[in-house]
């Protein structure tokens, strides 16, 4: 299995696992129960599709982030890209996140990185975990690297455990994108993989130009909010 194809699983499977779980989010498991039982297909919206949530198009957003600055990412080019993307959508961001609700307002206010992620009460929040996988496949082999530029990122829209929280998801997609597949004995019907417990690191590496890695198309080939 090459890293190309470990990357197209990784979104693909973020993709499917978001679009599956929408129709039950915030829904009690009383709830979920009374309605299916079991969630374990794919449930048509009123337009006939399984789409995602914002979970899914921040990871495109970040996706297309990387393919234009690469490991050179500065938490400016995040705000700005912000700006020139989400904040000039009208009207209001259904189903938006807590966190990126905070920080599109304080960017509105003209706020600057950190105080974007520090200026509202949900910067402990998944904002930064849900997108931070694509970090992990651009830096695949190097936990350390997807945790710096994740971190990049969440100064934007995070604080604290937001920021932790998107350390691990980013580092631990890193040393899968790398490991190798294991063997395992014909006896073992469910194997599962060895737990890899990323470090924190506060050290920051000097910029750099843009990384020669390069992305699958699929993972490139839409423009974040596109449904709105």
């Amino acid at each position: 299995m090459t890293i190309a194809d470990r990357a197209r699983g990784c979104l693909l499977g973020l993709a499917a696992g978001d679009a599956l779980g929408r129709p039950a989010e915030n829904l009690t498991p009383e709830e979920i129960t009374r309605r299916w039982g079991r969630l374990t297909e794919l449930e048509p919206g009123p337009d006939g599709t399984a789409a995602g949530t914002d979970d899914t198009e921040y990871a495109i957003f970040v996706a297309l982030l990387l393919e234009t600055y690469g490991s050179a990412l500065t938490s400016e080019d995040v705000a700005r890209t912000y700006r020139e993307q989400i904040l000039p959508i009208a009207g209001p961001m259904k189903g938006a996140g807590f966190s990126e609700l905070g920080t599109i307002e304080a960017l509105r206010r003209g706020l600057e990185p950190p105080l974007t992620g520090l200026s509202h009460r949900h910067g402990w929040s998944d904002g930064l975990a849900m997108r931070a996988a694509p970090y992990g496949i651009f830096a695949a082999g190097d936990p350390e690297e997807a945790a710096r530029l994740v971190t990049v990122d969440g100064a934007v829209s995070q604080s604290g455990e937001g920021v932790y929280g998107g350390r691990a998801v980013a580092a631990a997609v890193a040393v899968a994108s790398r490991a190798r597949a294991p063997t395992w004995p014909a006896a073992c019907t469910r194997p599962s993989s060895p737990a890899t417990t990323p470090g924190p690191t506060s050290r920051r590496r000097r910029s750099r130009s843009p990384s020669p890695r390069t992305w699958p198309a699929a993972a490139t080939s839409r423009t974040p909010w596109s449904r709105r």
